[in-house]
């Protein structure tokens, strides 16, 4: 998968403490993967969560020991993951980022 932006994760990682090596491993296995459904990605992350928005689906990770949660949207025909937010789980349960 073809990761866009990892300067979002890059920025993350300095926001939220203790978040470097997790998103630094979900970028690893991600950007390795060549998943084609919810369903692939739920063999290496089985606790990710299909979300819908109004036309828009998104893919959320729990991340870090479950401590953040990564939104995706993945565009899996060709391959890409476009990172939207990564956030705490205070600022996840706001739901903010789903407007």
């Amino acid at each position: 998968m073809h990761i866009v932006s990892r300067k979002t994760l890059k920025e993350a990682a300095t926001r939220l403490s203790g978040s470097r090596i997790g998103l630094d491993a979900w970028f690893r296995i991600a950007s390795r993967a060549e998943w084609r459904s919810l369903e692939d990605i739920r063999k290496t992350y089985p606790s990710a969560d299909g979300v819908i928005i109004g036309d828009k689906k998104y893919v959320v990770f729990n991340v870090c020991g479950n401590k953040f949660r990564l939104i995706v949207k993945l565009e899996y025909r060709y391959q890409k993951i476009f990172i939207k937010h990564v956030l705490t789980h205070a600022e996840y349960d706001k739901e903010d980022w789903k407007k």
